[in-house]
């Protein structure tokens, strides 16, 4: 049985399979290899894959400012989902944000992706916010780690 190994990309392969993903689960919102080699230096990908099947990938965005808040993406093709690899590159991407400095978790999933909105929920976040971004028809909602939430 193969086991499931996450990356991250280091060539135009990698990232191509980055953009993958991501073009897959966000359509609406597709990203050039460009776009993606950006990304590359600004935020911490990873691919995940099993055997050499391509299953996933996540983002980690870093707290930046006086934001002590970081942004962790985890994305798996719907072929794959429902066998924990979704969970695994959540939990190295939390990680990865505390160790880049973050206090505070929160991800961003499309609405129309009700497979992200229930795995974040399960994971404890709790929409902070909808909103469309110019010239989109479906909503972005945010979500907080509901244990990185102020007390009320």
């Amino acid at each position: 049985m193969s086991e499931l190994h996450i990356e991250q990309p280091s060539d135009d392969a990698g990232l191509g399979d980055w953009q993958h993903v991501h073009n897959v689960i966000i359509p609406a919102h597709t990203l050039s290899l460009a776009e993606v080699r950006e990304r590359a230096e600004r935020n911490h990908l990873e691919v995940a894959y099993l055997g050499d099947v391509l299953v996933g990938c996540s983002t980690v965005r870093p707290p930046a400012g006086d934001s002590l808040t970081a942004t962790v993406i985890a994305r798996t093709l719907p072929a794959h989902r429902g066998r924990g690899f979704g969970t695994a590159l959540y939990a190295r991407g939390v990680d990865r944000a505390r160790e880049l400095g973050a206090k505070a978790i929160e991800t961003v999933v499309l609405s129309s992706n009700e497979d992200g909105l229930r795995f974040a929920q399960k994971r404890g976040f709790v929409e902070i916010e909808r909103y469309l971004l110019p010239g989109d028809t479906i909503p972005w909602v945010d979500l907080r780690l509901s244990s990185d939430l102020p007390p009320r």
